[in-house]
């Protein structure tokens, strides 16, 4: 199934569904860095989306791939189809992000070739009951067909550990393109954080320039939590007059949270470029229900701005540790997301300070170019290469289940 020799050029080939949100940037920031490294990239997912679109201008080599978001009846046909395209394709490895690639891609390729899989948040968090039972048995099960699992955080690992899931486990931290994320103007130093920028007036023609705004980014679904922010919005609005929250991103929930929201709560929609919103945010905040390392806390504070989070898996990891007491809320705590928020909006030196000192960390810790390369030196360790001895992520080594 390997590329035959006369082509030494390394194929990967990536599995994504879903095929939006934190994991399509993942997986494009991988395949800009891999192609640019000279490997040949492929990419399967469902075809007519943005992300499809957007790999192909990068140069891989996109192949649709219908497949829902979440597992049902049509698995065994995605399987299948998979199989067919694993066995034209032919890569030396294959890689396959979130829960629904690594179910059918782990299912199709069998542990045949090595395969890399990357939960992006491990998929019995999302459920209960019996379906957080089956998901927590396959993943049990399917740690034979992974030569390696990626998580993005420490505790991501230590979760999916404590859950019972065995084999080869590698911690590489989510990172973001900090030429892209940062602030609007092009400070000396690092540590220089302008002002809100003047978009704000084209973001949200009508709402005052100086009044305090509150950006949450992401899908709107359960996982995210906007619903939590939305119930602690009014105890905010009592407390610091004049504020405004902007909700940026479409989902599931949208209908949901529009009934639930008060009247002063925008919707933003589905963005294409979510800097401009970070820009013009005087706090950032994102109340997940479960995360492995969520991606926009880092994109807003490479953008200078200050960041309020529920402590989650990866969200400890994300921040420099003086920053905790600040920025983390215990989650589904509407009350203590209130007091966090308002604390920081009635607190402009303090939003500046975290602002700077977020961004300072972004740059040292999280810059997708270590996240790039760490992912690079995994590769090569599993098609026999060696390893880099430049990166040193964290790996644990536990026996497979039988």
């Amino acid at each position: 199934m390997h590329q035959p020799p006369t082509d030494p050029r390394p194929r990967v080939l990536h599995v994504t569904q879903p095929v939006d949100g934190g994991v399509a940037r993942v997986v494009t920031d991988l395949t800009r860095a891999q192609l640019a490294a000279g490997w040949r990239v492929t990419v399967a997912c469902p075809a007519g989306t943005a992300l499809a679109a957007a790999l192909g201008a990068l140069g891989a080599d996109v192949r649709p791939w219908a497949a829902t978001r979440s597992p049902g009846p049509s698995l065994a046909g995605e399987v299948r189809r998979l199989a067919r395209l694993v066995a034209e394709v032919r890569p030396d490895l294959v890689h396959a992000h979130s829960a629904k690639a690594g179910l059918a891609g782990r299912i199709a390729v069998r542990g045949r070739i090595p395969t890399v899989f990357q939960p992006h948040a491990w998929s019995f968090e999302a459920v209960g009951g019996a379906t957080a039972a089956l998901a927590l048995a396959w993943e049990r099960w399917a740690a034979r067909w992974t030569e390696r699992t990626v998580c993005v955080s420490e505790a991501e690992r230590l979760r999916g550990t404590r859950a019972g899931i065995s084999g080869r486990t590698r911690v590489i931290p989510n990172g973001v393109d900090t030429g892209r994320f940062r602030p609007a103007a092009n400070p000396a130093s690092p540590a220089a954080v302008p002002p809100a920028p003047p978009a704000r007036s084209v973001l949200l023609p009508g709402v005052a320039p100086a009044a305090p705004l509150v950006v949450c980014v992401g899908r709107l679904c359960p996982q995210k939590g906007q619903d939590v922010l939305v119930r602690a919005w009014e105890p905010v609005r009592e407390r610091v007059p004049g504020a405004r929250l902007v909700l940026v991103g479409d989902g599931p929930d949208r209908d949901r949270l529009r009934a639930l929201a008060p009247e002063p709560v925008l919707f933003a929609g589905a963005v294409a470029d979510p800097v401009p919103w970070y820009r013009a945010a005087d706090l950032v905040v994102l109340p997940s229900r479960w995360e492995g390392m969520a991606l926009a806390p880092l994109e807003a504070m490479a953008c200078g701005r200050p960041v309020v989070l529920s402590d989650v898996d990866g969200a400890r990891e994300s921040l420099p540790p003086d920053l905790a007491p600040h920025c983390l809320v215990p989650p589904r705590d509407p009350a203590a997301l209130a007091d966090a928020v308002t604390a920081l909006l009635l607190d402009p030196p303090l939003r500046a300070s975290l602002g700077e000192r977020g961004r300072r960390h972004v740059l040292s810790t999280h810059d997708v170019r270590h996240t790039t390369r760490a992912v690079a030196a995994l590769y090569r360790e599993l098609l026999g290469a060696g390893p880099v001895t430049s990166v040193v992520p964290t790996e644990c080594r536990e026996p497979i289940h039988s």
